[in-house]
C-alpha cells in the first residue's frame, strides 16, 4: 500500500477559494475524516482526490506517484481510487451481485476471476446471501453495504466516501459505524471519510482533519481534537463545552483545578486567557455554600437519559455547561469546581 500526499491544495471556483492550501500526509491503511460543516470543502477536496476536479495549486501523490497538480491530472479510472457516493448509485435493473461486479466488466475481466472477485467483496462485507436480489429488495443499510463491496471489488489502493450515512436513521448509523470499523479492519485499505457528523468521525477515524471555510483548522486523532483543541472555534466544532477567560496559562497548556480556579476568582482586566472547560471537568456542589465558593445559578436542565445537563451562568455572566446525576431546579445557586482546562489561542 502507498500513502496519500496532499501538498498545499487549492481549488478556486472564479475568485472563489473553495479549499485553500490544504496538506495532509496520509499513511497507508489509515481511516481518515474530513470533517467541517457544509461548504468547509471536504467534497470539493474529495472529488479532487477522485479526480472529478483539477487542481488550481498544489499536488496530490499517492505513493511516488504524482495524481494531480496544476499541470498535470491523471483521470478517475486509472487512480485506483473507488469512491462510496451518499446516494449509494445502484443499478436498479441488475441484482446485487451485477453492481458489485460492474467495474471489473469496465475492465473485461468475466469467467471465474470475476465470480471469484464478486464473491469475495460480498462476503467481506457480509452480503453473500444477498448476491442475486435486486437493490430494491435491500435496506438502505445493505445498500450501503453494496456500494462498499463494489469498492472492493477492483482491490483500489484508497476509498473515498462521500457522507455515506448521511441518508441513513439514527440506529441504522449506529449499525453502520460498526459495519465501517469491521470493513476498515478487514480490508486495510486507505478510507478518506468525508461527513459533517463530529461525533460520527470521532467513532470511526484513526486521524481527523477539521476544516473550515476551505482551510484546515487543526488535523490529529480524535482524542487529541477533543481534549486539546487549537482555536475555540475548533472547540466548540468537536464535542460541548464552555469558553471561560482567565488569569492564567498560556495556549497549548492544560490548567489544572487550582492553577484554574485561582485564575477565575483574579480581577476582571487581569482574565485574558481563553479556556475551554468539558462539562465532565465541573462538580457541581448544591449543599450549604461558603462565601469563597465559585457559583453559578442554573438557568435550564436537560434530561439525556442517562445524565442531566445543567446550563448554568457564572456570577461573572459566563455561561457554564455541567453534567449532573440528579436533576436541579432553575434558578437554584450552586458551587462548582473546575477540575481542569485547557488553554486556547486567542481569536485573531
Amino acid at each position: 500500500m502507498a500513502g496519500l500526499t496532499i501538498d498545499s491544495v487549492t481549488k478556486r471556483f472564479g475568485e472563489h477559494p473553495a479549499v485553500e492550501a490544504l496538506s495532509l500526509d496520509i499513511a497507508p491503511g489509515e481511516f481518515v475524516a474530513l470533517l467541517g460543516p457544509s461548504g468547509c470543502g471536504k467534497t470539493t477536496m474529495l472529488r479532487m482526490l477522485a479526480g472529478f476536479e483539477s487542481l488550481s495549486e498544489g499536488e496530490i501523490r499517492l505513493g511516488g506517484r504524482t495524481l494531480a497538480s496544476h499541470e498535470h491530472h491523471v483521470p478517475p479510472e486509472r487512480r485506483n481510487m473507488a469512491m462510496v457516493f451518499q446516494s449509494y448509485a445502484l443499478w436498479p435493473h441488475m441484482s446485487v451481485a451485477d453492481n458489485v461486479g460492474y467495474p471489473l466488466k469496465l475492465r473485461r475481466l468475466d469467467g471465474e476471476t470475476y465470480r471469484r472477485r464478486v464473491a469475495q467483496a460480498l462476503a467481506l462485507v457480509g452480503l453473500a446471501p444477498y448476491a442475486e436480489r435486486s437493490p430494491q429488495e435491500l435496506s438502505g443499510g445493505q445498500r450501503q453495504r453494496v456500494a462498499l463491496a463494489r469498492c472492493l471489488v477492483t482491490d483500489p489502493d484508497v476509498v473515498l466516501l462521500d457522507e455515506p450515512l448521511a441518508n441513513l436513521d439514527r440506529h441504522l448509523r449506529a449499525a453502520m459505524e460498526q459495519s465501517f470499523r469491521d470493513f476498515h479492519r478487514r480490508t486495510q485499505a486507505t478510507l478518506v471519510y468525508v461527513t459533517h457528523d463530529q461525533s460520527e468521525a470521532m467513532a470511526l477515524a484513526d486521524r481527523i482533519a477539521v476544516m473550515c471555510d476551505g482551510r484546515l483548522a487543526q488535523w490529529g486523532t480524535p482524542e487529541t481534537l477533543y481534549r486539546q483543541p487549537r482555536t475555540a472555534w475548533v472547540a466548540s466544532f468537536i464535542g460541548q463545552g464552555s469558553l471561560l477567560n482567565v488569569a492564567a496559562g498560556r495556549p497549548g497548556q492544560r490548567l489544572e483545578e487550582a492553577t484554574l480556579m485561582r485564575g477565575l476568582a483574579a480581577a476582571p482586566a487581569e482574565r485574558i486567557q481563553p479556556v475551554l472547560v468539558r462539562p465532565e471537568h465541573v462538580t457541581v456542589l448544591s449543599d450549604a455554600l461558603s462565601p469563597q465558593d465559585l457559583r453559578g445559578r442554573v438557568e435550564r436542565v436537560t434530561f439525556r437519559g442517562e445524565r442531566y445537563e445543567l446550563h448554568l451562568r457564572l456570577e461573572s455572566g459566563e455561561a457554564l455547561l455541567a453534567y449532573h446525576q440528579t436533576a436541579l431546579g432553575e434558578g437554584q445557586q450552586v458551587a462548582l469546581i473546575l477540575r481542569e482546562g485547557w488553554c486556547l489561542e486567542p481569536e485573531t
